[in-house]
């Protein structure tokens, strides 16, 4: 029995896009009178985005990091009927049925690297997640980190697993590392990745890791061009993880000569 739990709410009422994100996520109410910014399946980047937001939304909060509420959102054709926007119609009328939101926490602010600030290991932590998920979008230009409640919150993680767009070489992302940490907003200040990663290892169980990726809907899996049936997408992306963190100490030299 999974320990996971994602809930499944209805949007019901739009309230604003955030134009400052390239696949245009939005602000919506659910009917559980929650705000959440809502990621649409009708975006660029599909279903895959939502994929990546889920599962390295849920390996961060396994690992001890903050991450708002994941919630599985369904969007019925009303909205994209009543939409003066003709963009935001097309994204909505391509989003209908099952997408992914996240808990709004307002009022946060953006993470600053010359403002704000966070301890050693939580930023050790994080650059060590970035390394394992491949997660290209952490950067000084583009932290996709807030401050609420005077803590680091994680959102944002749609950019990750990119092995997942070409099905036909995934197996190839096995034997690699991640160069692009050199690129983090949080490299300089990770001065404990040796304790990270213990700490990693110790939470992130085969168990734990499976019943993540036993969470994601096989409705986001659906791809009729992929080579792979939707059980071989779940062992790939079980088997990627599972080898990011078999070399994580290679992680950590990785990061510490990027420092």
């Amino acid at each position: 029995m999974n320990e996971i739990e994602i809930r499944t709410v209805n949007v019901t009422q739009y309230l604003q896009p955030l134009r400052e994100g390239g696949s245009m996520p939005a602000i919506v109410k659910a009917d559980d009178d929650f705000t959440y910014v809502l990621k649409f399946r009708g975006a660029g980047q599909g279903t895959n985005a939502l994929i990546s937001e889920l599962i390295g939304g849920e390996l961060a909060r396994a690992i001890g990091l903050k991450v708002p509420e994941l919630v599985f959102m369904n969007l019925d054709e009303s909205f994209a009927k009543t939409e003066p926007d003709e963009e935001i119609q097309d994204l909505l009328d391509f989003s209908v049925g099952l997408n992914l939101g996240l808990h709004f926490l307002t009022p946060s602010i953006t993470y600053d690297p010359i403002a704000s600030s966070t301890d050693d290991l939580t930023a050790s932590k994080v650059v060590l997640l970035d390394s394992m998920i491949s997660n290209i979008d952490r950067t000084a230009k583009n932290t996709n980190l807030l401050i609420w409640s005077r803590e680091l919150w994680l959102i944002d993680h749609g950019a990750s697993f990119y092995f997942h767009h070409n099905w036909e070489t995934w197996e190839n992302h096995l034997d690699r590392t991640f160069p692009l940490i050199k690129d983090h907003v949080l490299l300089k200040k990770a001065r404990k990745l040796k304790e990270a990663a213990e700490d990693i290892k110790s939470r992130l169980s085969d168990e734990k890791i499976e019943e993540i990726i036993s969470i994601i809907p096989d409705d986001f899996l659906q791809d009729e061009s992929a080579p792979l049936s939707i059980s071989e997408m779940r062992g790939a992306y079980i088997k990627f993880i599972k080898t990011r963190l078999s070399k994580i100490d290679l992680l950590v030299k990785e990061a510490q000569d990027a420092r």
